[in-house]
């Protein structure tokens, strides 16, 4: 069977990346980091949907930060919603940099032909690793940075959802009954979410466009 390795937050785009790949048939691989966030809900969140799907290998690998974002220092505060084009507070320098790079380690060690990643160019916080742009350069990087891209196999970097807005990724995790109850997207990471954070923001837009009751409550 074809394997992939799954880059899995917790949050709502890569569990719907993980849904789309069991559904294209991929013997799945998720990978999580403890990558010294200020909240452990999004590791706690994974931790849910891999048992959801029944899968035995999960693995969480604990790294440490540069600092320097409002996710991982507890001396910047997560701003609420404010719609500019910076990027912002919130964005963790090089995160998607290191994250595939182990991705990649971790593919060639199972032998997965791709690594699943659920950037998005469309509604999404102005990050620049999230472009399509940063996607084909890291695929260059694996080609003449691995063996297997040596060999002449190199692994593919699929991004299921880059062109889709929120609201048509989460009709996708819907139709194919991914567990949205059981994701985060707040980065308060309280018990309840905030409502009013970038990414709090972007999801109460996406369900209410998708026509969809949200499954996770929120401060009122």
């Amino acid at each position: 069977m074809k394997k992939a390795v799954i880059l899995l937050s917790g949050g709502l785009d890569s569990t719907t990346c993980l849904s789309i790949a069991l559904k294209e048939g991929y013997d799945v691989y998720p990978i999580s980091f403890d990558y010294g966030q200020r909240h452990n809900r999004e590791l706690e969140s994974a931790k849910k949907i891999a048992e959801h799907y029944n899968i035995k290998e999960h693995k969480i690998i604990r790294i440490g930060n540069v600092g320097g974002s409002a996710l991982t220092d507890g001396d910047i505060e997560v701003p609420d919603y404010k719609g500019t084009a910076h990027i912002p507070v919130t964005y963790v320098p090089a995160r998607n940099i290191v994250f595939l790079s182990y991705a990649a380690g971790y593919a060639e060690v199972v032998k997965a032909e791709a690594v699943y990643i659920g950037v998005n160019d469309i509604d999404y916080s102005g990050y620049p690793d999230c472009r399509p742009e940063f996607i084909r350069a890291f695929e260059k990087v694996m080609r003449v940075g691995t063996k297997l891209g040596i060999e002449g196999k190199p692994i593919k970097i699929i991004t299921p959802i880059m062109d889709l807005t929120k609201a048509e990724i989460i009709k996708l995790a819907h139709q194919n009954k991914a567990p949205l109850h059981l994701t985060t997207s707040c980065y308060r990471g309280g018990e309840r979410a905030c409502g009013t954070c970038d990414s709090c923001i972007l999801r109460l837009k996406g369900f209410k466009e998708a026509g969809i009751s949200d499954t996770i409550d929120y401060i009122k």
